[in-house]
C-alpha cells in the first residue's frame, strides 16, 4: 500500500486517482496520522445483491398498512385536507 501526505495527494490528485484506477490502494496521512484510504471500487454483482437480500429481514404482513397509515398521518394530500388556496 502506498502512503502519501495530504499535501502530496492534493497536489497530485490526478496521479493518485490514476494509481487507484490501476488497482492500488493509497493511504493518505495528515501530520503523520492516517486520515483516509483510496481504493478501487469493486463492482457489485447480481450474486452479491441476491446474497445481501437473502440476509435481510423479512417484513411482516402489516407493513403495507403501516406505511399507508404513516403517509396519511404525515401527508395532508393523502387525507384530502390540503388547503384550497
Amino acid at each position: 500500500m502506498k502512503i502519501v501526505t495530504a499535501t502530496h495527494a492534493s497536489r497530485g490528485f490526478s496521479e493518485v486517482l490514476d494509481r487507484v484506477e490501476r488497482g492500488e490502494t493509497i493511504r493518505i496521512t495528515r501530520d503523520g496520522h492516517p486520515v483516509a484510504e483510496l481504493r478501487p471500487i469493486t463492482p457489485a454483482t447480481g450474486r452479491a445483491l441476491r446474497a445481501a437480500l437473502a440476509d435481510s429481514p423479512t417484513l411482516d404482513a402489516e407493513i403495507e398498512t403501516d406505511i399507508a397509515d404513516a403517509i396519511e398521518l404525515l401527508d395532508p394530500r393523502a387525507n384530502g385536507s390540503w388547503p384550497d388556496n
